[in-house]
């Protein structure tokens, strides 16, 4: 196993970091959120247009590089981590355009996969409430009936003369009030035919209703979608497995998540042992003293342990073989990195003294990713307690008398 990053793939962490640094900084983030997308257009052109972002995760034959792998992805997102950096890839690229390229005709991938591979169209995917999570295999097994189950709540599909209708509310959809497709998971047939399907929504489909959500990460916009009898196509065909496509999407996307909580843990430790060489107190840096040195030491190998698991994951979701069956590969570097962005954010706001507890200091803002996203993707404990369950951990088995 080699495992050194090829030219191409430092190219694409070279390029990416020297753009991200002119074109996002903190005050170039604030305002991104502040607009009615939750991002910068023309940045998000530059990363896709230009560097070709979106398609590190789609074939040749739509628009995609073809021969990259989840490894270039989770540079990528390690790099926005960094800057933490609003942009509708995560949205698109992760959670919409693999499953698209599984689950679609091939009139929806040859419609729908070069749009989103130049940039030109960005996506969401909704599922009910707060289940991506479990959707995704990530904290726990999906119930059969996580779309709505036929009950109040989620989103209902029925089939009319004109084609297919849906109905219902879909909360916490990252990127649903700006995207201009949507993904929306509906429950379909009666209880003999109870089963979740995923269905195309245009952004402007007559009856949709947007909403964008306060969250408190806000560099992760999120929207609220009312269906009230809106048109929808059907992705791929009836009897698409769709629980099982976002499971096997589960270890990629979580590996891409560890990557970019990997970027950001690293970015807000480099600004902690910044300060700590600069600010003085009695007379010398408190970057002189043992007990900041000790903390801030612990933080560079959690981080460090971060980095090499999320690499590993990422090699992993590439389809090389982990020799351990049932092995939730993503899932534990998800945990690992998600802890040591906590950890480093809530560090790097006790050094930073008076300072790190303002509103204007961008530590802030770091420490709220860390909170959101175990919210959205953890948190910690369950990450690794679906793990250690997936791969049998604690059963011993029979014990022979």
């Amino acid at each position: 196993m080699d495992t050194r990053f090829t030219p191409e793939q430092d190219h694409i962490r070279r390029t990416l970091r020297e753009l991200l640094r002119k074109r996002c900084s903190p005050g170039d983030v604030r305002a991104a959120v502040d607009t009615p997308a939750g991002y910068d257009p023309a940045l998000w052109a530059a990363l896709a247009a230009d560097l070709g972002l979106p398609g590190l995760a789609l074939p040749e034959a739509y628009g995609g590089v073809g021969d990259t792998s989840a490894t270039e992805l989770a540079l990528a997102a390690e790099e926005l981590g960094r800057a933490l950096a609003p942009s509708p890839l995560l949205a698109t690229a992760v959670l919409v355009a693999p499953l698209v390229t599984v689950l679609g005709t091939g009139t929806q991938r040859a419609d729908l996969l070069p749009r989103i591979a130049s940039g030109a169209l960005t996506a969401a995917l909704a599922v009910p409430g707060t289940d991506l999570a479990t959707v995704l295999s990530l904290t726990g097994e999906p119930r059969r009936d996580w779309a709505g189950g036929g009950r109040a709540g989620g989103v209902q599909a029925a089939r009319r003369a004109d084609g297919w209708r849906l109905y219902g509310q879909v909360g916490q959809v990252l990127d649903g009030h700006s995207a201009g497709l949507l993904l929306v998971a509906a429950h379909a047939g009666g209880y003999a035919r109870s089963r979740t399907l995923l269905f195309l929504v245009p952004g402007d489909a007559p009856g949709l209703v947007r909403t964008r959500q306060t969250s408190l990460d806000a560099t992760r916009s999120q929207a609220r979608l009312e269906l009230r009898d809106v048109s929808a196509e059907l992705l791929g065909d009836e009897e698409a497995d769709v629980g099982g496509a976002l499971v096997r999407a589960g270890d990629a996307v979580a590996a891409v998540l560890a990557a970019e909580a990997v970027g950001a843990a690293d970015r807000i430790l480099e600004l902690t042992v910044e300060h700590a060489q600069r600010r003085e107190q009695f007379g010398r840096a408190i970057g002189s003293f043992q007990a900041v040195k000790h903390r801030l030491a612990d933080v560079y190998v959690q981080v460090q342990a971060a980095r090499s698991a999320a690499y590993y994951a990422a090699w992993a979701a590439s389809g090389q073989p982990t020799g351990l069956e049932g092995e939730r590969v993503g899932g534990l570097a998800l945990a690992q990195a998600l802890e040591s962005l906590r950890t480093a954010a809530a560090e790097g706001i006790q050094l930073h003294g008076g300072i790190g507890f303002t509103w204007e200091h961008e530590a802030q803002l770091y420490f709220k990713r860390a909170a959101g996203d175990e919210l959205l993707f953890g948190p910690v404990h369950r990450l690794r307690a679906h793990a250690a369950e997936a791969a049998r951990l604690f059963d011993t088995g029979e014990v022979a008398v």
